[in-house]
C-alpha cells in the first residue's frame, strides 16, 4: 500500500479485488450515476457481473484508493488486452493493422478509473493512474472515454494519450465513446 498526500493506494491482484467488490461497487455506483453516463441501478449489476470475469484475466491490476479512515474513494483496475480482443472491432473507422496488433502483453486496457465526487480534483485520480501502471510491463494503454465526460477526457489528454478513434464499446445502441492511447516506451 503506498501514501498518496492522506490517501492511501492500495494495489489488488484479482482474486483480492473480487473480495474488494463492495468498495469497487461503491465508487462505481455513485461515479457512474452522474452525466454523462446516468448509469441505473441494472447498469451496477451488469457490470459487476463482468467484474469477476475480467478479475479473472491473466495479470488483471487494480488499485483502491482510500481515506485515511478506510472509506473506499476511488478505483481503477485492467488487464493486458489478449490477441484475440475485440476492442479494436468496435470501432467507427478501421487503424491500421500494425496499432491494432495484440499479443497478450503490448497493451494494457484500462477497463475503469473513477473517483468519487467528494475527492475529485485532490490529484486522486492521477495517483490511481500512476499506481496502476507502475510495473504493469506493457509498451501501451487503451481505454474508452465518453467525450461528455470533459474532466476525464482532459485528464487523460494531459497524462499523454492520444485519441485514436471512435467507439459503441456496448453495442449499436450505446453512446460514441473517443478510443484513447498512452505509448509507455
Amino acid at each position: 500500500m503506498t501514501q498518496h498526500g492522506i490517501i492511501a493506494m492500495e494495489r489488488l491482484d484479482g482474486s483480492a479485488a473480487v473480495e474488494a467488490e463492495g468498495a469497487f461497487r461503491v465508487i462505481y455506483a455513485e461515479a457512474f450515476a452522474e452525466a454523462p453516463y446516468n448509469e441505473t441501478a441494472d447498469d451496477v449489476a451488469a457490470a459487476f457481473r463482468r467484474f469477476p470475469v475480467q478479475a479473472g484475466r491473466r495479470a488483471f491490476n487494480a488499485v483502491l484508493a482510500r481515506t485515511p479512515q478506510g472509506e473506499p474513494i476511488g478505483m481503477a483496475y485492467g488487464f493486458p488486452l489478449r490477441s484475440d480482443t475485440v476492442w479494436w472491432d468496435e470501432l467507427t473507422e478501421p487503424v491500421p493493422a500494425d496499432m491494432r496488433r495484440e499479443d497478450g502483453q503490448r497493451t494494457f486496457g484500462l477497463m475503469e478509473l473513477a473517483v468519487r465526487g467528494p475527492w475529485r480534483g485532490q490529484g486522486v485520480a492521477r495517483g490511481l493512474h500512476e499506481t496502476l501502471l507502475d510495473g504493469i510491463g506493457a509498451e501501451r494503454v487503451l481505454l474508452n472515454v465518453h467525450p461528455a465526460s470533459r474532466a476525464a477526457s482532459a485528464a487523460y489528454r494531459a497524462w499523454g494519450y492520444r485519441k485514436v478513434g471512435e467507439a459503441r464499446p456496448w453495442g449499436a445502441g450505446s453512446d460514441l465513446h473517443d478510443v484513447m492511447l498512452l505509448d509507455l516506451r
